[in-house]
């Protein structure tokens, strides 16, 4: 029988071990002497809550699906029909070609084609690597079409240390945050400062529902999930291309609430392609590159 997932490929270095499957470049699992360090699936199932997704040519959603740019009006396919929004890109559920494989590393590739409501042809990358520091991940693209092209990447990966987020630590070093609204579109950045969003000196995440981006992320900072009583972590550093991290408590995932972490390295926040906050603008023949570290110990 098919996986759904497409082809496992496992991935192995040290004390590292990572799966990852061509329908859609996704991260399955990874974990450090045997302890995970994301929520993953079973082999044999489909992808559940955009576990481990790439997220490509736009992040998290596009308010109505609708946005301008190179002066004309362009609709995106609702594919959150329940709260009228484009989610999570072009590339979930497609089968991606494995370009380079190797024990500790596999490089996943994708030609988007030019569709309705995003008529630009990309050259998609992705690059999961491990390493000692654990799984370094670059998303890449090239345009090459004949036009400048809106684009944003990321990761949606979800942290664990083998219990319910409310008991756990969050280390959070951004400065901003956005509110929500309830189709899960954002109001403009505001300091993080006095706000019971500030989690830069590391606090318990309790009973606080979280679903949303922070900014003010700098090149190297580290995002960190921790057990208070045995001291397992799990952690996203960003490196180039990150600006942004969008936290949410699963609290909307039926049957498995809160029993995760989403910490996702994006290059913005939600609708940035009707905000243009953070969009990138890519311009025929250039490349933009992503990358980000997921790691973890496990019990002190």
């Amino acid at each position: 029988m098919r996986d759904p997932a497409g082809q496992n490929l496992v991935l192995t270095h040290g004390a590292h071990r990572a799966e990852v499957v061509t329908v859609g470049a996704c991260l399955r699992s990874l974990n450090r002497d045997g302890i995970d360090l994301v929520a993953g699936w079973p082999v044999g199932e489909m992808a559940p809550s955009s576990r481990g997704a790439v997220m490509m040519p736009w992040v998290n959603r596009v308010g109505d699906g609708r946005y301008d740019f190179g002066g004309r009006t362009l609709q995106l396919a609702l594919s959150e029909p329940a709260k009228h929004n484009a989610i999570h890109g072009l590339v979930h559920w497609v089968p991606w070609t494995v370009a380079d494989q190797a024990d500790d590393r596999v490089l996943l590739t994708y030609a988007l084609p030019p569709q309705a409501g995003y008529p630009w042809p990309l050259d998609l990358e992705v690059d999961h690597r491990l390493g000692d520091d654990g799984l370094t991940t670059t998303l890449s693209a090239t345009n090459v079409g004949t036009e400048a092209a809106p684009y944003g990447s990321g990761l949606h990966p979800y942290l664990t240390v083998g219990r319910r987020v409310d008991e756990c630590v969050l280390t959070l070093p951004a400065d901003t945050w956005c509110a929500m609204d309830e189709r899960g579109l954002p109001a403009p950045a505001v300091p993080v400062d006095g706000t019971e969003w500030d989690f830069r000196g590391g606090r318990a995440i309790g009973d606080l529902v979280v679903d949303h981006p922070y900014g003010g992320v700098a090149d190297g900072a580290t995002a960190t999930l921790t057990d208070p009583d045995t001291g397992r972590s799990a952690s996203v550093t960003v490196h180039e291309g990150i600006g942004w991290l969008h936290v949410f408590t699963g609290d909307t995932i039926r049957g498995h609430e809160r029993e995760a972490l989403a910490v996702e390295p994006v290059t913005a926040p939600p609708d940035s392609f009707r905000t243009g906050v953070d969009l990138v603008v890519l311009e025929p023949g250039a490349t933009h590159r992503a990358s980000f570290t997921i790691a973890g110990s496990g019990p002190a």
